[in-house]
């Protein structure tokens, strides 16, 4: 599979349990890219909860799907990867908004990079075995049959009131579960060159061993923050609504660049370093 260049990435917005300005600055976001070249990805938990009754939805997701579907129609190809809060996906993301929605992970080629993009649940293991237990049972089609008797309304107080647990701010490892999951599939005979996890809310890009790198745009609904892939490079970027973006960090397509150290990439992007005023982007 083969997605334009640029394409953007973005994960975690939890719109639904996220203040209303999270929701308002990704509406902003999906409509200035409007009529622009490229691709999006929307790796999970972009919803806090999403379900598919008969006759009705959430009502707080329809600003940002009024987005995608405009976005769609102005021509830009979008995937969306369920996370742990909005797997419940169907015919209304696919054929009403017109996304590519799935609950597999997405591997594609850009450029020059072998990417692969999943949310990131479920997979640290022992850390994640509780999660494993239930993710089953959750997504089965008879889960998904009981909870359409349940009243919409009710329905989806219950889910909002419920998920909280799984709602972190940012993960008690600090992400560095999911990054060694994604550092052991790029040393991995014929893996990617570029893996992309969202759900820990960690953001950071961080150069493997092998030359590969890993990526994770962190929670939009924490700081509204997104990757650009482009042939030649992968940058962390943060929205600015008045269309100026900081770049919070860059990496280029090739496996000769020097080793940063992690920790000081994470203190950058935690926002106590500002970045050189020509590394902005206008």
């Amino acid at each position: 599979m083969v997605q334009p260049l640029p394409c953007y990435i973005l994960s975690d917005c939890h719109v639904g349990a996220a203040p209303a300005s999270t929701a308002d600055a990704l509406v902003r976001f999906l409509r200035r890219l409007r009529g622009e070249p490229g691709s999006l990805v929307l790796n999970g938990d972009i919803l806090d909860f999403w379900f598919e009754w008969r006759h009705s939805m959430p009502s707080f997701a329809l600003p940002v799907l009024a987005a995608l579907t405009e976005l769609r129609a102005a021509g830009m190809p979008i995937t969306w990867i369920a996370g742990n809060h909005d797997c419940w996906g169907g015919d209304i993301l696919r054929e009403m908004v017109g996304v590519t929605y799935q609950t597999a992970p997405l591997r594609v080629r850009l450029g020059g990079w072998n990417l692969e993009v999943e949310h990131g649940d479920g997979l640290r293991g022992i850390a994640d075995r509780g999660y494993l237990r239930i993710r089953p049972i959750l997504r089965h089609p008879l889960s998904r049959w009981a909870f359409r008797l349940v009243h919409p309304d009710f329905g989806t107080r219950l889910a909002l009131g419920t998920s909280e647990a799984s709602r972190v701010h940012s993960a008690a490892d600090n992400g560095i579960g999911l990054r060694d999951v994604a550092l052991s599939r790029i040393a991995a005979p014929g893996g990617p060159n570029a893996v992309v996890f969202g759900h820990s809310h960690v953001a950071g890009l961080e150069r493997a061993p092998s030359g590969g790198i890993y990526a994770n745009p962190g929670g939009w609904g924490d700081v509204p923050r997104y990757l650009k892939f482009t042939a030649r490079c992968v940058e962390l970027l943060e929205y600015g609504a008045s269309g100026e973006d900081r770049r919070l960090d860059m990496l280029e397509c090739r496996s000769d660049e020097a080793l940063p150290d992690a920790q000081e990439r994470l203190r950058r992007i935690g926002g106590n370093e500002t970045m050189p005023e020509a590394d902005r982007r206008a």
